[in-house]
């Protein structure tokens, strides 16, 4: 599992909204802080919190430079579809094929709700050269972080 000090793993995925527009980490980099929401579901309740919450506090993460991001591996129809539901300023990111999610140690299994392969929540804030200069893992995907901690981190990037 990725974590703070760590160089963060890049990646290639797709823009929400989008099957053929290209995100690539690396482009992010070397901006100010990028901080990376992964989590496991769009329109599950405790995803669609956090996300709620992160773009409550979208200003203020805009105002310390950085550039905000949720990934799942939900595809990039249902993260278009979820970000206009909850009006979303930042870009949501879809990681179907799981590279991101593998990359991060964040891969799990709800298998009750027939999940394979799904991001854990997690938040990590990247610097301008991409080390972790913050990371948080759910230690159960329905707890949200704390989003004060996320912000004072993103700023001290």
């Amino acid at each position: 599992m990725v974590s703070t000090g760590d160089t963060a793993p890049t990646f290639t995925a797709t823009y929400k909204g989008s099957d053929h527009e290209t995100f690539d980490l690396e482009e992010h980099l070397g901006d100010g802080p990028v901080v990376l929401a992964f989590f496991p579901g769009a329109f599950t309740p405790p995803c669609s919190n956090e996300m709620v919450a992160l773009q409550e506090r979208y200003d203020d993460f805009e105002a310390a430079g950085a550039t905000l991001f949720g990934v799942s591996a939900d595809s990039a129809f249902s993260l278009g579809a979820f970000a206009d539901e909850y009006d979303l300023a930042f870009d949501l990111v879809s990681d179907m094929d799981g590279d991101a999610i593998e990359a991060y140690g964040l891969s799990m299994d709800l298998a009750d709700l027939g999940l394979y392969g799904v991001a854990d929540r997690a938040v990590y804030v990247l610097d301008d050269e991409g080390t972790v200069t913050y990371a948080w893992v759910a230690d159960d995907p329905t707890n949200e972080p704390d989003y004060d901690a996320l912000l004072e981190a993103v700023e001290a990037a």
